[in-house]
């Protein structure tokens, strides 16, 4: 790669700006370029930060595990886009690991460039700073996929029937999200702290663009570059834009219209337009086409609910493997059984245990049951269910593309008027998850009192120690982990 050709692209990153051509020039030398394969690892959590990439071509995801051991991927990033810029902080470890994705090419700046060059190392640690502050404001929202944004100060106008607002230029939302935002300063919980809500209504406002396409109602240009965008933020980018409470009046409309103003935005920058300029992508008359709140904002919640539900039922199955075999393993230990707490007849440890597995078997079956209740949605109802403003057909292209977005077996409601009305899905799963709660509940305090002790309690088991239980009471342990199950299951009830 040609080192001019490296200085130029170098010039268009927010990281390097201020810098002169000399210094840009110096830059490119420095520079290595490094060519990765699909899975090919960057670096690994904890491991030492040596390198600023700079994504020349290709993508590259950020992931780490959870408490679960399950992997989960933060962001996807693309061109343009930069990884290590904590480089600056000495023995500093990354806190994710990062793996190609597809045929990639980055652009690599050791830790000596900057040991060696400190004028032009103090003009890009001046605009790291401005990364990690933005990011610092944004640290109470539980922000996956936060990448290079900042804040000039600049603002743009834009206007609504209410009049003209001014929003932060740099803002991918808009002006009906900036009055959501002041009008329901209630919570601090945003849509940013739940990332599979957001991807749900990407993946509705991708199928609606596709179904709008297919009818004649958008070109292709702008249905690439919605699509584009919807996929992005399915991807884990943008999501900090999200900002709307989630205790809102408005019925969604505020939620519903936050996602159609990131995409827009968006979309306009892929267009090569500044974000405001409405004309070319709007966030209603295009990116909201066809649809209302009505029917595109419970039909996201369907998806993300759904999808949810499988990762619920993962952690389930992992539960009652765990109380299967610890059933087998104490098939042979007697014990007293007991109603009322007092004695009654003999049993196993192993039967007790069984038996948890099997209770908690029978919820993971009435939860598949009532979630694919979700299934069923009405995509082209828009506002009251009759598809005003909607095109023959739509309803039927919309959920095909929807279900083919999702990977569900997502299917269009018979009555429209009537699903559009109907939350009976929701009350069906709500009762499922309560049981559940109350399942769990039960095992937990069994728990904690078959622990108790150990001198003047029942003592029959051992609970693995969590954390000392006591400020004066050297020695003490607490059942820490049922009594926080029971706090959750408590949670859940109450809701």
């Amino acid at each position: 790669m040609e080192k001019e050709n490296i200085s130029r692209f170098l010039k268009g990153i927010e990281l390097f700006k201020n810098l002169s051509d000399g210094e840009l020039r110096d830059l490119a030398e420095g520079v290595r370029e490094k060519r990765c394969v699909p899975g090919d690892l960057l670096f690994s959590e904890n491991s030492p930060r040596e390198d600023i990439f700079v994504i020349y071509e290709g993508e590259v995801e950020l992931f780490k595990n959870d408490p679960y051991g399950i992997e989960v991927r933060l962001a996807l990033l693309g061109k343009g886009d930069f990884i290590g810029e904590g480089i600056w902080e000495e023995d500093s470890l990354h806190s994710t690991s990062a793996r190609a994705v597809g045929r990639t090419t980055l652009l690599d700046i050791h830790r000596d460039f900057f040991r060696t060059n400190p004028g032009t190392t103090l003009k890009i640690l001046a605009n790291i700073t401005r990364v990690i502050s933005r990011r610092m404001r944004n640290a109470n929202t539980r922000i996956l996929g936060y990448t290079a944004q900042y804040e000039s100060g600049s603002m743009r106008t834009e206007h609504d029937l209410l009049g003209d607002r001014e929003v932060p230029r740099e803002a991918f939302y808009g002006i009906q999200t900036l009055r959501a935002v002041e009008n329901f300063n209630i919570s601090g919980v945003t849509l940013s702290f739940f990332p599979t809500l957001i991807q749900a209504l990407a993946m509705v406002k991708e199928a609606a663009a596709e179904a709008n396409f297919e009818l004649g109602l958008l070109g292709p240009g702008l249905r690439d570059a919605i699509v584009a965008a919807c996929r992005e933020i399915r991807n884990g980018k943008y999501h900090n834009q999200f900002v709307v409470d989630m205790i809102q009046g408005g019925a969604g409309t505020s939620t519903n219209m936050n996602a159609n103003e990131v995409i827009a935005n968006r979309a306009l920058e892929l267009l090569g337009r500044e974000k405001g300029d409405y004309d070319h992508c709007h966030p209603n008359n295009h990116v909201n086409l066809s649809q209302s709140t009505n029917d595109a904002y419970p039909t996201a919640v369907k998806v993300a609910l759904y999808n949810s539900n499988r990762k619920l039922v993962a952690v389930l199955g992992a539960l009652v493997d765990a109380f299967r075999k610890k059933g087998e393993e104490f098939s042979r230990v007697l014990k007293m059984g007991r109603t009322q707490l007092q004695d009654a007849v003999p049993m196993t440890l192993g039967q007790e245990f069984e038996a948890y597995a099997v209770t908690l078997e029978e919820e993971v079956e009435r939860l598949e049951q009532n979630a694919r209740l979700f299934l069923e949605v009405n995509m082209g109802a828009t506002a009251i269910g009759t598809g005003i403003n909607s095109e023959p057909g739509y309803a039927d292209k919309v959920t095909a593309h929807l279900a083919r977005i999702t990977g569900l077996d997502v299917v269009l409601a018979a009555n429209l008027v009537e699903a559009t009305q109907d939350t009976g899905a929701f009350v069906m799963y709500s009762s499922a998850v309560k049981r559940l709660a109350i399942k769990l509940s039960k095992i937990a305090s069994d728990l904690r009192l078959l622990s108790s002790g150990p001198r003047a309690g029942i003592n029959e088991i051992n609970l693995p120690p969590m954390q000392p239980g006591s400020s004066i009471m050297p020695g003490k342990v607490n059942p820490v982990i049922p009594e926080v199950v029971n706090q959750i299951a408590f949670k859940v009830i109450g809701n």
